[in-house]
């Protein structure tokens, strides 16, 4: 008796601090949509549980990693071989970067399909943009940091093409490296932009992110809602749509589980930038698409350079992804006929691309 009390107690000191019962109320009104559309709603969840992975397994990486050209290499070697649980938490951290960002363009296409960025919407799409914008940025500045081999010349290769981007390309690129050459100083500063710069912008555009979901609620797709209605059935956000979503997480953290126990994230020979570029180099998927398209394209496009029109082409692509709010409203059959046509070109494209770059 005495034990319910305390709890009460306690219950009612943080509630009255942190409005608890007005929260749960928030919490049990808030509705999900069902309908056959209804399991992409869990990709945002999952995207989400992959991102909370990389900032825990990423504190624990920064104990024993060591952001030096004499020492890089070697800390991570450490890790895999001497530390307990080292390479676990090293391949949770490897891998799990890999799916949350797959998972991040999964979120965003399905949003783009399912027309989510339309009134009053916008803003999500917006973030949700930036937020795959800085898992890209997480991923290429992470990628360098165990200083191996595939890692340097990648990194090389992928500061030459963003320095060959217009107006301000060269010279981002240039403070990247610290200089003229990828360095002690192009490995001090990605460290630097992957645990501290990048984190609070992160931090920052996830929270804007999810606060704007729960302010809007989850879209529900056109067609959907003229042939259902209003006899179109929802469910409880809390519990029942949360205890879903935690299964969900359950079983996705099972699947990064397995690919880490089966194949765990290697290391390759410590990197010498005398050394000339092993035949072969690639990207990480995430980047193969462009980096394979752009080998398509002619040195010279007109009176452009072939890289600079393909990157150009590229980043006209990512405008009107970025604007698709502003033309596609839908008041307009056509144009929103254009958006799927256009969303599922740029998908297939994508997919093309990186497969054939894999191979």
């Amino acid at each position: 008796m005495q034990d319910m009390k305390s709890g009460n107690s306690l219950f009612d000191w943080f509630n009255q601090r942190l409005h608890l019962t007005e929260l749960k109320a928030m919490a049990e009104k808030k509705e999900v949509p069902l309908h056959k559309h209804s399991v992409w709603y869990y990709m945002g969840g999952i995207t989400l549980m992959y991102i909370a992975i990389q900032v825990v397994t990423g504190i624990l990486l920064m104990v024993y990693y060591v952001p030096a050209l004499d020492s890089a290499h070697a800390s991570i070697l450490k890790l895999n071989s001497k530390v307990e649980f080292g390479w676990f938490i090293r391949s949770l951290h490897s891998w799990g970067a890999n799916l949350m960002i797959f998972f991040v363009i999964l979120h965003l296409f399905s949003t783009y399909f399912m027309k989510a960025y339309r009134k009053p919407r916008e803003i999500t799409w917006f973030s949700g943009i930036f937020l795959l914008v800085l898992s890209l940025a997480f991923g290429f500045t992470g990628y360098l940091l165990p200083w191996d081999e595939v890692s340097f010349f990648a990194t090389k290769i992928g500061l030459d093409i963003a320095g060959k981007m217009p107006l301000l390309g060269e010279p981002i690129a240039y403070m990247l490296r610290g200089g003229a050459e990828i360095g002690q100083e192009t490995l001090s500063r990605f460290f630097v932009i992957h645990v501290a710069i990048l984190p609070l912008l992160l931090i920052g555009l996830v929270g804007v992110h999810v606060l704007l979901v729960q302010m809007h609620g989850m879209s529900t797709p056109k067609s959907v809602l003229e042939k259902n209605g209003k006899n179109l059935k929802k469910e409880k956000f809390f519990p029942n749509f949360l205890m879903k979503d935690l299964l969900v997480w359950v079983l996705a953290f099972n699947g990064l589980a397995m690919l880490v126990t089966l194949s765990p994230w290697g290391l390759g020979p410590e990197a010498d930038p005398y050394a000339p570029a092993p035949m072969g180099i690639k990207p990480e998927w995430y980047f193969l698409a462009p980096f394979q398209a752009l080998k398509l394209i002619p040195a010279q496009v007109g009176p452009m350079e072939g890289e600079l029109f393909g990157i150009m082409a590229m980043m006209l692509v990512g405008l009107v992804l970025l604007t698709v709010p502003f033309w596609d409203r839908g008041d307009s059959e056509s144009r929103s006929k254009f958006a799927t046509v256009f969303g599922i070109v740029v998908l297939v494209a994508a997919a093309f691309f990186t497969v054939w770059g894999a191979m």
